[in-house]
């Protein structure tokens, strides 16, 4: 497989742009997938640097209903016709960020595109072929991100705590080797590695993506909790590949203790799995 950040926080050089969000590529021996679209069309110009062509993609995943993982979704849909578009049902609702004036900003996706063709809602287990399935219904036993504590959504008129119901996680397997590819973990890294354990009786081998240790309004998760999280993922046997909302800070910690277990993967990065 090769894996080419599109999107992130953070890029390798000044050659390529970078924003809150994400967007990863991923080529397989058959397809050409694009797991989430950042916030804006910026996608379009960093895949093009890349050698990625947008109109070839054959399946487009979309994390959860946040427009930093969606608000390129139109930018997509005009350059491609033929992908599908697979997402929770639950994406399309409204969702909120309280910001630090204490307001709250609207961050889902634009609702006009539910109605498009090229998408298909997935819930629980999907399986898109034998080897590509998409999970969500995530069981929240371990400890949440404190950043959950500043999102919300809308229901029956009401502004709640956000449940994430509509966040959803990426399996790949290839070769033998099995990437689970998560957008934010809302759900906990933890919990959605505990969920994977439980679906197929192993570990992936390979974990890209946000575990939302840092925020700009709630801040970085204690040191403590880090530290703790780092022991957990060595324990797991994966080889993880972070960035976005998991924070530089938190990164550094979770580097120390995991040293070539875990790594960054900024915009503009391309990546070889076995």
């Amino acid at each position: 497989m090769i894996i080419k950040t599109l999107v992130d926080n953070n890029s390798i050089s000044e050659n390529f742009k970078s924003e809150h969000g994400l967007s990863v590529y991923i080529e397989t021996k058959g397809l050409k997938i694009l797991f989430d679209t950042g916030a804006s069309p910026l996608f379009l110009e960093n895949a093009k640097k890349l050698g990625v062509d947008i109109a070839n993609i054959d399946i487009l995943v979309i994390s959860h209903g946040h427009y930093d993982h969606g608000g390129g979704i139109q930018t997509f849909l005009s350059k491609n016709q033929k992908a599908k578009v697979y997402i929770h049902p639950l994406a399309f609702e409204e969702y909120y960020s309280l910001r630090q004036n204490d307001n709250l900003e609207y961050i889902g996706l634009c609702k006009s595109l539910k109605g498009n063709n090229q998408i298909i809602f997935t819930e629980k287990k999907y399986n898109i072929n034998n080897d590509i399935e998409i999970f969500s219904n995530v069981l929240q036993k371990a400890p949440l991100p404190i950043s959950n504590q500043t999102l919300f959504k809308k229901e029956k008129n009401q502004i709640i705590l956000d449940t994430f119901e509509h966040e959803q996680n990426l399996v790949i397997k290839e070769n033998d080797k099995t990437l689970l590819l998560v957008g934010c973990a809302h759900n906990g890294i933890i919990n959605i590695l505990s969920h994977f354990n439980s679906l197929y009786g192993y570990m992936p081998d390979y974990v890209i993506g946000g575990f939302h240790l840092s925020s700009k309004t709630s801040g970085d998760e204690s040191q403590e909790s880090i530290e703790n999280l780092a022991k957990y993922l060595l324990t797991t046997g994966a080889t993880f590949y972070t960035g976005h909302c998991t924070g530089l800070g938190p990164y550094k910690i979770l580097k120390t203790i995991m040293k070539d277990k875990v790594n960054y993967i900024s915009a503009g990065s391309i990546l070889k799995l076995n």
